[in-house]
């Protein structure tokens, strides 16, 4: 008897696994049938390609930089996009930030377009085109700085020059913020925020660099995701080091320094933080998940029961996936003696981490200590910032943007995700519940992996759909 009721049960369960993933179907997506969008895609390209020609690359040791390169940049916007300095209001805060405000009808839900003007350094003998020559050839617009982000400052100014010689206004106020130090956490979209916070402006809508338009980054789905931060993880940055009597390398005794950190590494790469599905991942697991394959639609339906699957899953996979379900250590740097024959004194191991949205600073560095229990390691944050809050999603503000994405790249699937990096929309924390991060490009896996890295370039296409995904934006807001 007790068998048929086990049976039963079981029988039970598996009908509603099925039935849950079955009816497990795609969402409606965002935005209409787009009508064509005509602009001068040639004056926007040239335009591009000149921003790339400006050496505009920070440094945390600001000696090194060229103030004079940063100048020229700023100095060429005037010609670069005359109807925006026609009619918007412009000003220079410290640090290299810049804003602009464009009058719309009302002032009542302004809008914030970002991107950042500063690029991370190069090593231009492994690239196969000069860095800062901005050339084109087949297509494709060569140098630093074409995906990360002044394809998104010249996507937004372009595509505001050309609707206000349309005699386009909009609705409410745009305001377009840039910043000259986004690459070594400069203070400029700080200023930018003090300057809002201190005249009262309270922004309806944040757009920033983040998620693309990108394929093969869900498992079972094939069509092209655009994934729209509504969040990003925090930072921390930890030291263990531990001290000692030293002593000659020929006699060691049972524990090194080194052998300390190794155990210590050891057990928090054991022991990883806990799995968080927070509303990010979800929504975008519920998203993309419908449009899987029916074996994974079973997974992604039935969480409820499946959640420790998905989090074997992600610890054996790593990588993004991993990244977006929990708090991530990753060890950076080692220090120790400085002779080979010598215990030293100190040493000490650097960890990069990304925190969770349902983590913090302080509960990770409880975790970090109760993980490695060992007295002789000292724990020290260096630096820190707190996960981003969550946007909202089901609201006017969400669908905007979501709808500008679906029209600018028909057929891709929108969804939410959970930025693993970091950007200066973070310092919007306390003016906006509605903060999106959305780099404007539809990246392959080879320009992805250019971001920072060797030659760096953007084909003239994507480029253009930067422009035409900032008219569609424009003009809803």
């Amino acid at each position: 008897m007790v068998g048929y009721i086990i049976s039963g049960v079981f029988a039970a369960l598996i009908a509603v696994i099925l039935l849950r993933a079955a009816f497990f179907q795609p969402k409606s997506q965002p935005g209409g049938d787009p009508s064509p969008v005509e602009f001068d895609k040639d004056t926007a390209i040239d335009a591009l390609a000149q921003l790339v020609r400006c050496k505009t690359i920070s440094y945390n040791d600001k000696s090194l930089e060229d103030d004079a390169e940063f100048r020229k940049l700023l100095d060429l916007l005037p010609n670069l996009y005359p109807n925006v300095f026609r009619v918007c209001s412009y000003r220079e805060l410290p640090d290299r930030a810049i804003l602009f405000r464009w009058p719309g009808k009302s002032d009542a839900a302004p809008a914030v377009m970002m991107a950042h003007y500063d690029v991370v350094p190069v090593d231009e003998e492994k690239w196969d085109k000069p860095a800062f020559a901005g050339i084109i050839e087949d297509g494709i617009l060569w140098g630093r700085g074409t995906l990360d982000t002044k394809v998104t400052f010249n996507g937004v100014l372009s595509a505001a020059n050309h609707l206000i010689a349309q005699g386009f206004q909009p609705e409410n106020d745009i305001y377009f913020a840039f910043s000259g130090g986004e690459e070594v956490n400069g203070m400029g979209a700080v200023n930018i925020v003090n300057y809002f916070t201190e005249n009262h402006i309270q922004p309806a809508i944040v757009v920033d660099e983040g998620g693309a338009v990108v394929e093969n980054v869900f498992p079972g789905v094939k069509a092209p995701c655009g994934l729209i931060g509504i969040a990003e993880k925090g930072m921390m940055n930890v030291r263990y080091s531990v001290r000692s009597r030293g002593g000659h390398a020929s006699a060691p005794p049972p524990k090194t320094p080194v052998t300390t950190l190794a155990k210590a590494c050891q057990s928090i790469i054991k022991h990883p933080f806990k799995m968080h599905l927070t509303k990010p991942a979800a929504e975008m697991f519920d998203t993309l998940g419908r449009h899987s394959s029916f074996a994974l639609k079973i997974v992604f339906a039935n969480l409820w029961l499946f959640k420790p699957v998905l989090d074997l899953i992600c610890k054996a996979s790593g990588g993004e996936m991993n990244a977006l379900c929990r708090t991530t250590t990753a060890f950076t740097m080692m220090e120790g003696s400085n002779a080979r024959n010598v215990i030293p004194t100190e040493a000490s191991l650097v960890s990069n981490m990304r925190l969770n949205p349902a983590d913090s600073v302080a509960s990770a560095t409880a975790y970090l200590n109760k993980v490695v229990d060992d007295k002789d390691v000292d724990i020290t944050v260096l630096e820190s910032f707190e996960p981003s809050p969550i946007s909202e999603t089901n609201c006017d503000s969400w669908n905007k943007v979501a709808a500008a994405v679906a029209e600018t790249w028909p057929g891709c699937i929108v969804s939410p995700y959970l930025m693993v990096q970091c950007s200066d929309s973070r310092h919007y924390r306390d003016l906006s519940r509605h903060v999106y991060r959305f780099s404007a490009m539809d990246l392959t896996a080879e320009e992805r992996k250019s971001i920072h890295g060797n030659n760096e370039k953007i084909r003239l296409e994507c480029a253009c759909r930067a422009v035409e995904f900032y008219i569609r934006l424009m003009e809803k807001c």
